[in-house]
């Protein structure tokens, strides 16, 4: 990556600040805990530069530089747009794809997909926003194919993420491709995140986890046969028959819309099953494995460690809400 790679972020008038505040916390900060390694230089940009452009939560912020420094950068954020579904300023279009013609990648963070589809740029090409927004963006513009299950789409020169904490995930996405693992883990441990997210939004989509109607497809019906059954022996070949597939076609689908494998996500639904049994401060160790579908404790504790970052013992200790059985 070049010395000098200038990452630009779009403000306007009406946005949330938590999706600009992870460009700027990522990109903006200097980094001494990295040496020397040249890092990024950040520019927040506005339509209208030099006036007060109002946040939700009742504050403003004003920016000094405007779409022009925009469409010179090398890296382009656009972290939500005023109004998803709205038509975009054609300035912003036009600073956009000025942008990319001088070779720069351009990036979106929640309802910022919009914003680049106006552009035409994601005709015929994969993207991702909030699933909430998933079903607008693929009305508005046909010629996309968006995925409201995953947590970013890279497609090389345009990127984009689903809803707002998953813009962390894209932008230590971008520090790894152009710093490589070890420094993206770096700027993980200071954001005190972990360096990647297994799985998409799809475990976060509303529907996911409740009952499934008529339209569902086989890998939701599956996925919420598993919740319903986590305690019991569970394998990919009686997934796949909950789900009406061949287990070959289940695997494929299964990865391709949550992003890991059924038993991946089977051992993050049982330790995410077990933290509330935990908190309670009810039962053993021993006894909340078994609750939730563990064959043995030590494979409980493995995976709890490997995915929570502490020991169950520990999570309890600082979560619990009673006092816990020894």
């Amino acid at each position: 990556m070049a010395e000098n790679h200038v990452v630009a972020v779009l403000a306007f008038d009406g946005m949330a600040p938590f999706e600009l505040g992870v460009v700027v916390e990522v990109f903006g900060l200097s980094r001494p805990e990295l040496g020397d390694l040249p890092w990024y230089e950040l520019r927040v940009c506005a339509e209208e530069p030099d006036r007060d452009l109002r946040a939700v939560g009742g504050f403003t912020v004003r920016v000094e530089h405007g779409l022009d420094a925009l469409a010179g950068a090398d890296t382009v954020i656009v972290p939500g747009v005023a109004e998803a579904g709205a038509e975009v300023s054609p300035a912003l279009v036009e600073a956009l794809l000025r942008a990319h013609a001088r070779g720069a990648r351009l990036v979106s963070i929640c309802s910022g997909a919009f914003a680049l589809a106006a552009t035409g740029l994601l005709e015929g090409r994969r993207a991702t926003t909030h699933w909430r927004y998933a079903r607008t963006l693929a009305e508005r513009h046909p010629g996309i194919e968006v995925d409201p299950d995953v947590l970013y789409v890279d497609n090389g020169d345009v990127l984009s993420s689903a809803g707002s904490a998953a813009g962390i995930d894209l932008c230590l996405y971008l520090v790894r491709a152009d710093h490589g693992a070890a420094v993206a883990n770096a700027v993980a441990r200071r954001f005190v995140v972990p360096p990647h997210r297994e799985g998409g939004q799809a475990q976060f989509i509303e529907a996911a986890v409740g009952d499934v109607g008529p339209e569902a497809d086989g890998v939701a019906q599956s996925m919420n046969w598993a919740l319903r059954h986590l305690r019991t022996p569970l394998s990919v070949s009686a997934l796949a028959r909950a789900a009406g597939m061949s287990e070959r076609s289940y695997l494929r689908h299964f990865a391709r819309r949550n992003g890991v494998s059924p038993m991946r996500w089977v051992i993050a639904q049982r330790v995410a099953a077990s933290l509330p049994l935990l908190e309670s401060g009810e039962g053993t160790v021993d006894e909340v494995s078994a609750a939730v579908g563990f064959d043995s404790t030590a494979t409980y504790r493995h995976h709890f460690t490997r995915q929570m970052r502490t020991t169950p013992t520990a999570y309890r200790k600082t979560f619990t809400r009673a006092p816990a059985r020894p």
